[in-house]
């Protein structure tokens, strides 16, 4: 993260911030609408009967196609979940089969995965969207005004002409109306239900509408009241009759999230009476409390637990029938290094703005979630090399001897079933950068800083055993090693030249003349002296020698890369430096040989003059102004790599 921008040009951006303001308050003013049930059969209904006949999945389903299109939901999580893709896809493809009709739709959606996973984050998108979608044209909701469960309206319409109402608008009702309201509908309206209120709704969490939250607590107190309700000692005395829905308090979860979601937190925690009831709910859309008749209820239940309650909830098996009700999708921490430190980015510009003012090198997101990926994979055989190779390969990134699409069905097939439900956690991460900057002097953080700080935070941890201690800080030297060390070296390297990216392609194109030559058995002319001549052999064998090509496997890296050539050719692309990763990064380290003169100055001269400074300086400035460096961050990658150059 770069310093924060200068106060210059805020005020523009207060102006902005202003009208959105507006806009917002407009936008949520507008689509009210109150009347009798007899108005909104005749000016409401006509207008989208489909849509004001929805279930609650489908009105989520539609949400998310809303946020996304038929194929692909979902944007509605592209700022706020990194890495986790293919759980966000079968979440929504539980919602695609519930809102079908399918049997789906009668089973509670669990998530489940290690803390800090992402399960919460996206129950809460989920809600924050579907608050949005309700003050849509599209997302508008009506309800019978006043009902506790801001129920449909559609509830009123009589048994015996709900056919007659299919054939005429094409929408089928299921559910009746609430004890509440048919009391009301008595008292107040003599049973002329076209008389009833209806009003527009609108979701909203903290004003208990369509969305409900239910957290645990201590199991021995917990009461089912929480969900359902109970009578109200109060208005007993008023309405003289504990029957009476008047004298219930309505403040259950359950009703709270009628029409939409209700979300139960740790779900797995609570009394086993509990779940028969989600479940029941879930399966039959009814709860059924003392005093009254069957409840109907529309909600959708999201609920979310961590692996250790799911493991002791496993061992119960009179628990088997509940978990054959329920659709469970696991979250597992993402295995992709650059989603993960997406996470990291996202968590520190929602920090105080003391931390998102020091600056960090531009790799100190990036080791740190290839340290946490590395805690997260199961360990080969051949570990270090294999782990390392994993890490790569999920990141999307070129490894030698594997191609893309072998990397693909690589990413697919060996991923275990417990890779990415253990290990190391993004708040542990975020501990440790802001143990990090809190402790900086410079505000400024290097890489180095950042995995001396996890290593402090993995040694003076009392939760982690020794064993697994040891092989984190393990993970950590190989995250420096194996990482770090490369891309370091990669940034000093192209800081080195003045003009790095047209050298680097100059000897691409060197090196690809050469090898169509020596593939083809032809002579190369010589652009200096137009003499023909043998392909250089040497020249090509210490561009290959920097990649770890051996000479037995020279052939075939040559013909892949003279494939890709022709490929790009006649596709009408340019072969260039991002055609072929392996090769740039052998291009590269040819280049960094032909200059490690300035580096070997910077380590041997203990009182540089002023030439060496010179030239000192000016790789520092390049390291700044072209790779995302500070100016301490910069001098302390140079010193490294120029220490790393004395090791070699």
């Amino acid at each position: 993260m770069n310093r924060a921008e200068s106060p210059a040009g805020t005020a523009p951006r207060h102006a902005q911030f202003l009208d959105s303001l507006a806009a917002f308050t407009q936008q949520h003013r507008v689509g009210h609408w109150s009347g009798t049930f007899a108005d909104f059969m005749a000016q409401v209904l006509p207008q989208a009967p489909l849509l004001l006949a929805r279930n609650s999945h489908q009105y989520v389903w539609d949400m998310l196609r809303r946020t996304g299109d038929a194929d692909a939901p979902g944007r509605l999580f592209a700022d706020q979940l990194f890495g986790i893709d293919d759980a966000i896809a079968r979440v929504a493809d539980y919602f695609k089969a519930a809102a079908s009709g399918s049997e789906v739709g009668r089973r509670l959606l669990l998530l489940l995965g290690p803390p800090s996973g992402g399960k919460s984050t996206l129950v809460i998108l989920l809600k924050r969207g579907l608050e949005e979608y309700s003050y849509t044209d599209d997302g508008a909701l009506y309800a019978i005004a006043g009902c506790p469960l801001h129920e449909s309206p559609l509830h009123l319409v009589p048994h015996t002409l709900r056919g007659q109402l299919r054939d005429s608008y094409g929408v089928e009702v299921r559910g009746e109306l609430c004890p509440y309201c048919r009391a009301g509908l008595e008292q107040h309206y003599a049973g002329d239900f076209l008389r009833m209120p209806v009003e527009r709704v609108y979701l909203s969490e903290a004003g208990r509408s369509g969305i409900g939250t239910y957290a645990p607590h201590d199991p021995t107190t917990a009461d089912l009241a929480d969900l359902v309700g109970s009578v109200d000692l109060s208005k007993v005395a008023e309405y003289g009759d504990e029957g009476d829905p008047r004298a219930w308090s309505w403040s259950g979860a359950v009703y709270a999230a009628s029409r939409g979601v209700l979300e139960m937190i740790e779900i797995l925690k609570v009394k086993r009476e509990f779940l028969y009831l989600l479940l029941t709910l879930t399966q039959e859309n009814n709860v059924k409390v003392s005093r009254f008749p069957l409840i109907y209820l529309d909600e959708t239940i999201l609920a979310h637990t961590n692996l250790a309650e799911f493991r002791k909830f496993l061992q119960e098996s009179e628990n088997e029938a509940l978990l054959d009700r329920m659709v469970i999708v696991q979250v597992p921490y993402t295995l992709d290094y650059r989603e993960e430190a997406r996470i990291y980015r996202k968590l520190i510009l929602s920090a105080a703005p003391a931390f998102r003012q020091v600056h960090l090198d531009p790799h100190v997101l990036h080791a740190a979630a290839v340290f946490a990926i590395l805690s997260r994979l199961r360990e080969g055989e051949d570990k270090d090399a294999e782990l390392v190779k994993k890490v790569r390969i999920h990141a999307g990134e070129e490894v030698e001897g594997v191609n893309q699409a072998e990397s693909r069905r690589l990413r697919e097939r060996e991923q275990a079933p417990d890779e990415g439900l253990s290990g190391v956690s993004p708040r542990f991460v975020i501990n440790a950068l802001s143990n990090a900057i809190i402790q900086s002097e410079q505000n400024s953080l290097s890489t180095m800083d950042l995995l001396l700080a996890l290593k402090d935070g993995i040694e003076s941890d009392a939760r982690i055993e020794p064993k697994r201690k040891r092989r984190w800080v393990d993970f950590l030297v190989l995250t420096r090693k194996d990482f770090y060390n490369r891309w370091v070296k990669e940034d000093v390297h192209k800081a080195l030249f003045v003009s790095f990216a047209q050298e680097a392609q100059e000897l691409l194109a060197k090196y690809l003349d050469e090898v169509e030559a020596m593939l083809d058995n032809r002579q190369v002319k010589d652009p200096i002296t137009s003499e023909e001549r043998r392909p250089d052999e040497r020249f090509l064998r210490a561009v290959e020698e920097k990649i770890h090509i051996s000479d037995s496997g020279k052939q075939s890296f040559r013909q892949e890369v003279v494939r890709k050539a022709m490929g790009a050719f006649k596709r009408g692309e340019r072969f260039g430096l991002g055609s072929h990763a392996l090769l740039n990064d052998a291009v590269q380290q040819y280049l960094f040989e032909q200059r490690r003169d300035v580096l070997r100055l910077v380590s041997s001269a203990k009182r540089p003059d002023d030439e060496v400074r010179s030239k000192i300086s000016a790789v520092e400035q390049r390291l700044v102004d072209e790779y995302g460096y500070d100016g301490h961050s910069a001098r302390e990658a140079l010193n490294y790599v120029t220490t790393l150059l004395a090791q070699e």
